[in-house]
This record gives structure tokens, sequence and C-alpha cells, in this order.
């Protein structure tokens, strides 16, 4: 007897959240285990990862995240998940492989999103397992799982409430350690989102300007409209999308009297994975070596 692979919890997984709304993820993995493979023997259902987390539990939650990626399953709260429609046509069918979701259409757009984020950030590598070293692979697999959740995050900030996006913004700018920041009135802002302090003591105001956008690029009238509405308090601004600029967009910003800053998807998602804004740590690997001034020492 051994294990199930992550695939093979695909279906498990889709069963157990046919039969619930809505269920936090370490719930999911506890009824999965219990339900279809509590009779594996003790050793197996005990073994832990290296850095000291159960196998069967992580390679379920593995499963779950595949599942979202190809929108079988949805989180609807932050450790929450639940069965999308598309996830219940599946347990009509009756089955669900690894090669039915790599096959799948938005299992491949998800894939192909994070290839296209991989080539931009210059971090694409073909890994040559044989003759990789151990450092090389977990390289490799730290990149991957970062990119992925980068992918995630960008989806996620297109999909939430559009106040609410232009306020995470603002938490992301003070994590960066600029000053206090002030919300503005959502109706007649005249295009301003947000005013931070450049500085703790608030010496010099920045204005902000947050658009979210699926996929719409944001045009040189969002940028002309921006600089418009800021005020004589100020000539720096940072305009900030979840899609990207054109290139009208782009010449506004680089020739305008003010300084402004543009943040596209991608490298908000950069800075927000950088400043853990959005997401959080899920397991921490210490990885040794010996310690040659221990021998040589007197």
């Amino acid at each position: 007897m051994e294990l199930p692979k992550y695939h093979e919890t695909f279906m498990p997984i889709l069963e157990i959240l046919n039969t619930a709304e809505v269920i936090s993820s370490r719930e999911l993995a506890r009824k999965v285990r219990d339900n279809y493979y509590s009779e594996l023997p003790k050793e197996l259902l005990d073994k832990k990862t290296s850095s000291g987390a159960n196998v069967l539990i992580d390679r379920i939650l593995w499963g779950k995240s595949y599942l979202k990626m190809g929108k079988f399953v949805s989180y609807p709260k932050r450790g929450l998940v639940q069965i999308a429609d598309k996830g219940k046509q599946t347990l009509i069918s009756g089955k669900l492989l690894l090669s039915d979701l790599q096959n799948d259409p938005d299992f491949i757009n998800h894939r192909s999103s994070v290839q296209s984020k991989k080539e931009n950030q210059l971090e694409i590598e073909t890994i040559d397992v044989d003759n990789a070293s151990p450092q090389d692979l977990i390289d490799n697999g730290f990149s991957t799982i970062e990119t992925e959740v980068k992918t995630e995050l960008l989806d996620k900030l297109k999909e939430i409430d559009p106040y609410f996006f232009e306020k995470v913004i603002l938490i992301l700018l003070k994590k960066m350690g600029y000053g206090d920041f002030i919300e503005t009135s959502k109706s007649g802002d005249g295009g301003i989102d947000g005013i931070i302090n450049e500085y703790k003591l608030g010496l010099e105001k920045i204005y902000t300007q947050a658009k979210r956008y699926t996929e719409n690029k944001v045009r040189e009238k969002d940028i002309r409209n921006f600089i418009g509405a800021m005020s004589g308090d100020t000539t720096k601004g940072v305009f900030i999308t979840t899609s990207t600029f054109d290139d009208a967009a782009i010449k506004k910003a680089r020739e305008a009297h003010h300084s402004i800053i543009l943040i596209d998807g991608s490298k908000l998602v950069d800075l927000m994975h950088q400043y853990n804004v959005g997401i959080q740590v899920k397991i921490t690997y210490e990885v040794k070596e010996l310690d040659n001034d221990f021998f040589e020492g007197e």
C-alpha cells in the first residue's frame, strides 16, 4: 500500500465539497483523509515531509490547488473552498485524471499565464533532473511555487471589490515604508483614490490612483485625468493597475511635469509578494550544511 498521488485526490476532494456549501481547506483535507484513506497503515498516515508537514494532508491540499487552477473549485474567502459548477459536472462524468486536467482549457490558460510571467521575469529555465544539483531542484521548485502564487494573487485582485482594491494599494504602500495614508471620498474624488505621506513625518504627499481592470489597458486619457486631479500641494503620483499601460499612457507619464510612477499587474504582485500583502507563509524550510570550521577549529 502507498499514499495517493496528489492527482489521485481530485475526485475525493470534489465529492467531499459536493456535500458542503463552503468548508475550510484544513477541514476539507481532514475529511478526505478520514473518508477515503483511513484504512492506510498508520506509518503512512503519519508520514511527514522534511519540513514536518503531514504528507497525505499536503498532497490533498496540492490536489485542491490544482483543481482551483482548472476552476473546478473556487475560494470564496480566505482559507475557504467550495465546489464550482464545473466540479459538479465532473462528478456526473465520474472521473478526473491528471491527463484530463492537463488538457482542460482553463488549466491550460492558467499554466500559460504562469509560463508567460516566468518568461517576462527571465526566470524560465529547463531543468535537467539527472544533471541538476539538489540546490538547482530546490530553487526551481521555489520559483515555480512563487510564480503560481503571484498568478493566483493577480487573479484574486481582478475579482475583488474596486474600493477594497484601492485600500489594498494603500496598505501595500504603508508596508513599503511610506507614512500614513488617507482614503479619499468615493464620490467626487476627482480621480484620486488615496493620499500617502512620502515620509513618516508627512512632509510631502503622494497621490494614488488604482484601476482594477481585467483586460482593458490604462490609456493616455486616464493618466491625463490623474495628473489634472492632482492639487498644487504635490507633484508626485503613483498609478497602479491590475492590467497594463498602453504606449500612449506610458509616454504621457514619462513626459509629464509631475513625477508619475506606473505599476502594472505584474509589478504589483511582485511587490505584494515581497512585502507579504495578501499572502502568508505556508512552510519554512531549513537547509543545513557541514560546518567545516567546527571540525578545523582548535
